[in-house]
């Protein structure tokens, strides 16, 4: 069964996020990193930072946890859930669903205090066989940029599987 590729380029949906100090550091431990640039302040801007930075996985695994307050959220979310329509009927069959990659593209220092919108897209869907078994791959891209400027400050590159 071939794949819809119709849902490439369909909105994933929009955000804005708050970059606060105390996620960071909360992060920073949480990975094991205890670097002071993730801590204090003085030792991030001696090492060159504006701010507290970002530990560098932080835009996919905290930053829309921590960050993303209900009362600031864009009011112009899509009707549709993209994730929910590809993935859900896959699901329905049976099988796993795995994250399977992740990559990040850092534009500039991301730092406490940062407020970004960011906004998601479906980039390619695809399917391949393993083992008997097919793979159906989805790939979404979200650019977060900078609120003031509306400068790119991170773009994540997710990818999502389903194995029958």
């Amino acid at each position: 069964m071939a794949v819809d590729k119709s849902v490439i380029g369909t909105s994933t949906g929009k955000s804005k996020v708050v970059v606060e100090r105390g996620p960071l550091a909360m992060f920073a431990r949480s990975v094991k990193d205890e670097n002071p640039i993730y801590h204090n302040g003085e030792a991030a801007k001696e090492a060159g930072f504006d701010d507290i930075p970002a530990p560098p996985t932080y835009a996919f695994s905290g930053m829309t946890f921590w960050g993303t307050f209900p009362e600031i959220q864009p009011d112009d979310t899509p009707e549709v859930n993209v994730m929910a329509d590809v993935m859900g009927p896959l699901i329905a069959k049976g099988g796993i669903i795995l994250h399977g990659e992740q990559s990040f593209e850092y534009h500039r220092d991301l730092v406490a205090g940062d407020v970004l919108v960011g906004e998601g897209t479906v980039v390619d869907i695809y399917e391949k066989d393993s083992k008997g078994k097919t793979m159906t791959f989805l790939v979404t891209e979200n650019v977060f940029r900078d609120e003031t400027t509306g400068d790119p400050v991170v773009t994540t590159r997710m990818n999502l599987i389903h194995r029958s």
